[in-house]
């Protein structure tokens, strides 16, 4: 498999181009990884998606993991958002909390399958507006 084609951090190309790898790696389903690890990559995956699109319509925005807000900056800037976009703010915990010993609930398999039905969500959305 050939690397990527990195990109500027302007290109929204590049911020879609990383949403992608973040997807990828939480489709992968193996032993001895947390399941709140492949959460983490699919709320990257849309704040990544969401990013591009902000970068795409010349939005500045800060580097912060609410997808409720970066959703919000987009929305702002004339962009109509569907009502399955905006369910992306429920992978914000996951950027986070997600990620240290006994600050969320274990995560089951549904929930990993859910953050990805989101994200895919996301990501999908955003390619047909770039």
């Amino acid at each position: 498999m050939s690397p990527l084609e990195r990109r500027l951090p302007d290109e929204p190309r590049e911020w879609l181009n990383r949403a992608h790898s973040n997807l990828i790696r939480a489709r992968q389903r193996e032993a001895g990884v947390y399941i709140e690890d492949l959460c983490f990559d699919a709320q990257q995956a849309a704040e990544k998606a969401v990013k591009a699109l902000l970068v795409a319509h010349k939005v500045e925005f800060p580097y912060v993991h609410d997808l409720a807000h970066l959703v919000s900056l987009l929305e702002g800037s004339g962009v109509v958002i569907p009502e399955a976009i905006r369910r992306a703010e429920e992978l914000t915990p996951y950027a986070v909390l997600g990620r240290y010993p006994s600050i969320l609930r274990p995560l089951t398999e549904h929930d990993r399958e859910r953050a990805l039905e989101i994200a895919e969500a996301v990501v999908r959305w955003v390619e047909e507006k770039l």
